[in-house]
């Protein structure tokens, strides 16, 4: 994600109305990914969960938009030290509406307005892991003391003009450390806080909705375009080239996940061919400005089949990451932020605009420091902060709420309503009426 960088050019930028329109329209295609993740997750689960995995990502567009304008702008991209930006932005104040981000030509609050976005979908992304068993208002607590503890300050070191990470040189173009590894590691911290799910390698957990989690493959696979093109915060070559390896390294790793899947459990699902695209989004994230389309291919195959093999990890070490939140998306921010190394042929670096790297040893050092950063400290902090709220107000549900399903026990809903399934001619009439009223009911609606 294009960061906060200084121009070359002699002269300050004016403001640019086509990529100020085109940062607007994808600000709108990341906003987008959050309810697509919601449907990808909620036909993920089983039917007695599936709400609560809505609510899970949609709780997230209120709590994070408000983090976001009382202070997480300013922490994130305000200019402060290597580890956290400073207070100028705390409420988003005095920032001027025809004020430009330096080196480019869109105003401040088109760059505010994206980067929320980023911010919104990142804890989204770690409910994944624990569909079914957690309290809807811990989650809550947690994603309000995450956002604010690790993503705020992560985002500062990768993208920030005075982060450490940035100033070290870590190539992530829109989001494989930030993001991602950042998302996948604090999944992970919190289920081996939580626990597992109550019949875990017992019972069945299959998917109750499968066309709901292609719908929401395809709304991610949608909004990624303004993740990762608009990440350049300009619509020039560069924007293109991101755009194009994002529909690449998508479908092969789409092919390779499927491929792995067919050989390892001979059939071709429609589960494996939605968590093969997403996998590719992931890996391609970090390095769709820094790899040529065939990079791209590259990356989507490793990753499709790499990540494949990753989430039946979970079974060999009995952990429960539900929806596959570290399989995929840890492990491919890992994989498509360290292939950079090895394929990057001249892309976008992170230093200033116009300004471009290779791959090589040095280059994939700096990624592994990126790496290793992020995943540690984001792991660490999930593993203490999801502590602290399980012993003060707790994590779980109870077991008897878990087996009755955290959507009448958290939300008093479910999400499908059967009772008229059938025909009215079976309809219970209501207080005071008759069989009869019922059955005219019916072929009222019948007809």
């Amino acid at each position: 994600m294009a960061p906060a960088i200084m121009t070359l050019a002699a002269d300050a930028p004016k403001l640019d109305t086509g990529s100020t329109a085109f940062m607007l329209l994808s600000a709108a295609l990341v906003m987008v990914m959050t309810p697509g993740l919601a449907f990808f997750y909620g036909g993920m689960v089983r039917v007695k969960s599936a709400l609560n995995m809505l609510m899970m990502s949609f709780i997230s567009l209120g709590i994070i938009t408000i983090l976001w304008t009382l202070y997480g702008f300013s922490f994130a991209f305000d200019t402060g030290n290597g580890f956290l930006g400073g207070t100028d932005w705390l409420g988003m104040r005095d920032i001027g509406i025809t004020e430009l981000w330096p080196g480019y030509g869109i105003p401040i609050y088109v760059f505010a307005v994206f980067q929320l976005m980023f911010a919104i979908i990142t804890p989204a992304l770690i409910s994944g892991a624990l569909a079914d068993r957690v309290k809807f208002t811990a989650w809550a607590v947690f994603i309000t003391l995450w956002a604010t503890v690790v993503y705020f300050p992560v985002a500062h070191w990768v993208w920030a003009s005075d982060g450490w990470l940035f100033k070290k040189g870590v190539i992530d173009f829109a989001g494989g450390t930030a993001v991602h590894i950042n998302a996948g590691a604090a999944a992970l911290g919190v289920i081996l806080v939580i626990g597992k799910r109550q019949g875990f390698k017992k019972d069945p957990m299959r998917p109750h909705s499968l066309p709901l989690v292609m719908l929401g493959c395809g709304l991610l696979w949608f909004g990624w375009f303004g993740f990762n093109a608009g990440s350049w915060l300009g619509s020039d070559g560069v924007a293109a080239v991101a755009f194009t390896n994002t529909q690449v390294a998508t479908a092969a790793a789409m092919l390779g996940w499927l491929l792995y899947e067919r050989i390892r459990h001979g059939s071709f699902t429609t589960l494996g061919a939605a968590s093969g695209a997403v996998s590719g989004l992931v890996a391609i994230t970090p390095a769709c400005g820094s790899v040529s389309p065939l990079g791209a291919i590259a990356v989507g195959v490793i990753a499709g089949v790499v990540c494949a093999a990753a989430v039946g990890l979970k079974y060999r070490f009995n952990y429960d990451d539900s929806l596959d939140v570290v399989g995929v998306h840890m492990v491919g921010g890992i994989i498509g932020s360290l292939l950079i190394g090895f394929f990057a042929t001249g892309g976008v670096g992170q230093t200033a605009k116009g300004v471009f790297y290779g791959g090589g040893f040095t280059q994939l050092w700096k990624q592994f420091i990126g790496v290793g950063a992020v995943l540690g400290y984001s792991l660490v902090c999930a593993v203490i902060l999801a502590k602290l709220i399980d012993v003060t107000m707790g994590f779980r549900v109870t077991e008897d709420e878990e087996i009755t399903g955290v959507d009448q026990v958290l939300h008093a809903e479910t999400a499908y309503d059967f009772a008229g399934v059938g025909g009215g001619r079976s309809a219970v009439p209501a207080p005071g009426g008759t069989n009869s009223e019922a059955t005219a009911s019916s072929k009222k609606v019948d007809a």
